[in-house]
């Protein structure tokens, strides 16, 4: 299990809420189908059901797996660029970045369109100190999510972008409802927050 971290993106991308967490429950944790009925509020049948939606769908979207990210100068300047444009709030510079097709993904609330998303709105108006830092995720380069709390700053997420080829962010993915993906894979923070 070294590199969980990629395994648990892949479930959260690939699955909806419920047959991620009866293919979790099952797979991973090993309990009884009767008790991730009662845990996932449902019958056995269900998740039954369930179990086999999820992995047929982990199975055939494995099989298109998607390369590992590179690693180009270009794409790290895109990196510390965004970083540096959300951490002055310069949300007109960061939409700069954005192709006007991206895809956006906030885990477990938002899977669509970037335009549609509202997403650059919402950390507008949140009341938490956010920050954003370049660092490494599952020994690629990602950015780190942090948040004031208790005077400190605190990991909170990671955001995962893909750059085209034509210098522009295609995808944006935000695990920042995703806790548990915090303590599954190795994130670093390459740069001060402060």
């Amino acid at each position: 299990m070294a590199n969980v971290g990629p395994a648990i993106e892949h479930l959260v991308l690939n699955l909806p809420p419920k047959e991620r967490a009866c293919v979790l429950l099952k797979d991973v944790f090993d309990y009884s189908l009767e008790e991730i009925a009662e845990l996932v509020d449902s019958t056995v049948g269900g998740v039954k059901a369930a179990l086999n939606r999820g992995r047929s769908k982990l199975a055939s979207s494995s099989q298109g797996s998607a390369a590992p990210r590179e690693s180009t100068p270009q794409n790290k300047e895109i990196l510390r660029l965004y970083v540096e444009r959300f951490n002055r709030q310069d949300w007109d510079g960061l939409r700069d970045l954005i192709s006007a097709d991206a895809r956006l993904l906030v885990a477990d609330r938002y899977a669509g369109s970037f335009a549609d998303g509202g997403y650059l709105g919402v950390y507008a108006r949140m009341r938490v100190t956010w920050r954003l830092a370049v660092g490494e995720v599952d020994g690629e380069p990602g950015i780190v999510l942090v948040h004031f709390r208790d005077g400190a700053w605190e990991v909170a997420g990671v955001i995962r972008v893909e750059v085209g080829e034509d210098g522009r962010i295609r995808r944006i993915a935000d695990y920042q409802h995703c806790p548990w993906l915090l303590t599954a894979g190795s994130i670093i923070a390459r740069e001060s927050v402060a």
